[in-house]
């Protein structure tokens, strides 16, 4: 009866640390991610007086010049820039979940020789990131005649975008029972058929994670515009923002503004996609 008293509190002591331990790295963590986003959303709500004098106090009252300068004054370019940022997001997500989830469904749910080989060079990809690669990838691409257009873009995101996302929904399709597509099979219905009718409508969780990792990732890219645009007409918001620092960098309080107004797109995205991005990796990694 000694020992099972003195173990107790022993036990409820450790825990105790333990998740002390836990908390406390969580709070460290959101601290380190929020600090700077708090900072920023302060600075774009000041003037650049403001800013310079007391960077961390609250913008009382908050100043909306900057802001409403930055989304009225055409020589800022920020509506093109977000248009631009739209169209290469919308284009590299449609073609990243088209060509993975076939891709995926291939190496899932069909047999042929040298299966194993050829899904193992898509898995080759996820050894080369594009910094390493950028310099051959802008030879290709000036062949192609595609330096300077956002088409150029598209592709380059879109290809370096498959390996990971081809495991992860191939994971996923291999959980998917076989008797499932054998009864589909009897009924009369093609591979294509059980693949569009029956498949995909299975793997939404795992499609809206790989839709939702390709956006945010398009949407936050700067080396590939960074090499393939010229044109200041095509600049996508993370490129436009890049020049906007250089040009705007004395004030710091419009800078601010417009870094805010770059990164809010993507937040609030985020935030309604995160249980999606949660769900779908969950549901691909218990399955498979």
């Amino acid at each position: 009866m000694r020992t099972a008293q003195t173990y107790r509190p022993s036990w409820n002591v450790r825990r105790f640390f333990q998740r002390l331990l836990q908390y406390s790295v969580l709070v460290a963590v959101v601290i380190i991610v929020f600090v700077p986003i708090v900072i920023l959303v302060f600075g774009a709500l000041k003037t650049r007086g403001e800013l310079m004098s007391s960077p961390y106090s609250l913008p009382i009252p908050p100043r909306w010049e900057n802001i409403i300068s930055i989304l009225t004054t055409p020589r800022y370019s920020f509506w093109p820039m977000l248009r631009n940022s739209l169209m290469v997001m919308v284009a590299t997500t449609t073609g990243v979940v088209v060509i993975c989830s076939l891709a995926a469904f291939v190496f899932a749910r069909m047999e042929f020789r040298l299966k194993g080989i050829a899904f193992q060079l898509f898995t080759l990809g996820l050894m080369f990131p594009i910094n390493i690669a950028i310099l051959p990838v802008y030879f290709v691409l000036r062949q192609m005649n595609l330096i300077d257009n956002l088409w150029g873009v598209i592709i380059v995101q879109t290809a370096f975008q498959l390996s990971g996302n081809i495991m992860i929904l191939r994971g996923f399709f291999t959980a998917i029972p076989a008797e499932l597509q054998d009864a589909a099979y009897i009924d009369g219905c093609t591979a294509f058929d059980f693949f569009w009718r029956i498949l995909l409508p299975l793997a939404k969780p795992a499609l809206a994670a790989v839709a939702a990792l390709t956006m945010i990732m398009s949407w936050n890219d700067l080396l590939v515009p960074l090499v393939v645009i010229n044109s200041d007409k095509l600049w996508p918001l993370p490129l436009g923002t890049m020049q906007f620092q250089g040009q705007y960098g004395q004030d710091l309080a419009l800078v601010s503004a417009f870094v805010a107004l770059s990164a809010l797109p993507t937040i609030v995205f985020y935030l309604f996609a995160e249980r999606q991005i949660v769900s779908g990796l969950t549901a691909g990694a218990v399955k498979g």
